[in-house]
């Protein structure tokens, strides 16, 4: 579901989208449907993981990281913006 997020633009509508659709997920993994009212906060900490969106923000910092290391003669860091 993150594959090449680390160059998402990502705003709120996608974001509460994402949301939804891993606290879909996590709700099938865990054999929980939404009537039994659990809390998202306390089902991804039965499962010990992080949002997504905190996630993808983890990606990108990482992703950027590797820009600002790279030579100045590679084309990523002639890209606009670097």
């Amino acid at each position: 579901m993150l594959h090449g997020s680390e160059m998402w633009p990502v705003k709120k509508e996608n974001e509460l989208t994402l949301h939804r659709a891993e606290m879909r997920m996590i709700r099938w993994i865990c054999g929980i449907k939404t009537t039994d009212r659990f809390s998202s906060s306390e089902l991804k900490g039965r499962l010990g993981i992080d949002g997504l969106v905190t996630v993808i923000q983890r990606h990108r910092l990482r992703w950027y990281g590797h820009v600002l290391r790279k030579d100045e003669n590679d084309w990523v860091k002639k890209m606009p913006g670097f």
